[in-house]
């Protein structure tokens, strides 16, 4: 039985809906991504990070030595939201700047530390993503997904 706190929790999340909404495939989309975002943060949250923080560590562990600039874009977070967040993760030894390749160009990197804890984030979104999807032959994971990503295309217009 759901507590107090969690049935509130869920009412933001999903507010009063009415009987036709709340059985709509829209209404069931948003639910489903909300509680998978849900599912995600807490891992996050457990090691002490705060929600965005994995898209930061996610990002460096693909392009390593990426500027600011490239981070912000990559991310979405804004360049002036950014930088607080990326002193607390140097500070947290998450994150490393650092000069690469033959030119030394300024970037930044994940540590070790860093590297770990986007292992168990990566695991657990592997996790989720077997659980709700296993089921599902690759043929319609393909479908699935591209459907999905034309609905973000089309929302981004």
């Amino acid at each position: 039985m759901a507590t107090l706190s969690q049935r509130r929790a869920e009412a933001a999340i999903f507010g009063s809906m009415s009987n036709t909404r709340a059985s709509s495939t829209l209404y069931r989309l948003i639910e489903a991504g909300q509680l998978t975002r849900k599912a995600l943060l807490t891992p996050v949250l457990e090691r002490g990070l705060e929600p965005g923080d994995d898209a930061v560590l996610f990002v460096l562990h693909d392009r390593l030595g990426a500027s600011e600039e490239d981070l912000a874009n990559a991310t979405g977070i804004p360049f002036e939201a950014l930088e607080p967040r990326l002193a607390r993760l140097v500070d947290r030894d998450l994150v490393t700047r650092q000069a690469t390749g033959p030119e030394l160009v300024p970037g930044l990197a994940l540590t070790e530390r860093g590297e770990r804890i986007r292992e168990v984030l990566e695991h657990a979104w592997s996790e989720l993503e077997a659980a709700l999807l296993g089921e599902l032959p690759p043929r319609e994971r393909k479908k699935l997904r591209r459907q999905l990503g034309r609905f973000v295309e089309l929302l981004r217009l």
